[in-house]
């Protein structure tokens, strides 16, 4: 019990701290990057983009993404938050706005997290520089989620390990297929 006390303490603390020390004008790229990720839109585009421009590793890495960005999605918001109740960060943590814009499902996990981070982690060995590209824009869009009063951190951290089990299952289970098959 004192375990989840104490991480309920941590979600707070850096929830606030998040929210209240980054400034402005960052906090607007945030909400950009936010936005153009919102339905998974910028994974969408980044993997158009590397299939058209890419030859055969740029379409074998955006198809490996997208099927690890639809394995993180079927589990985040299709499971888990189904299951999970948990309420999102109080309003009053926030000295601005942008947590009157959130959804009502549970705080639990983050789907957009979980999204980016399978996407990422799934092209990086497929073409590890765009797997890097993609990194960065990963990591906004988990900021952005504390930042704006949309999650807690823990449910971000959880979002994350969601993606990145996801990366490894979608680009482990043909290899497991093969092998088994008779």
């Amino acid at each position: 019990m004192r375990l989840l006390t104490g991480l309920c303490e941590v979600d707070r603390m850096v929830t606030q701290r998040a929210a209240s020390r980054i400034p402005p004008r960052v906090g607007k790229v945030l909400s950009a990057v936010e936005e153009t990720a919102e339905s998974t839109k910028l994974w969408c585009g980044a993997a158009a983009a590397m299939a058209c421009l890419g030859g055969w590793r740029g379409r074998s890495a955006a198809g490996t993404g997208l099927a690890a960005l639809v394995v993180a999605q079927l589990l985040s918001n299709g499971l888990c938050k189904q299951l999970a109740d948990r309420p999102r960060p109080p309003k009053e943590w926030f000295p601005h706005d942008e947590a009157d814009d959130r959804p009502d499902s549970s705080s639990f996990p983050s789907g957009h997290t979980a999204a980016a981070v399978a996407f990422t982690a799934a092209v990086v060995p497929a073409w590890p520089a765009v797997g890097a590209a993609c990194a960065l824009p990963a990591g906004l869009v988990a900021l952005e989620r504390v930042q704006s009063g949309a999650h807690y951190p823990s449910d971000v951290a959880v979002g994350a390990a969601i993606g990145l089990a996801s990366a490894w299952l979608t680009r482990r289970t043909p290899r497991l297929i093969l092998r088994h098959w008779p």
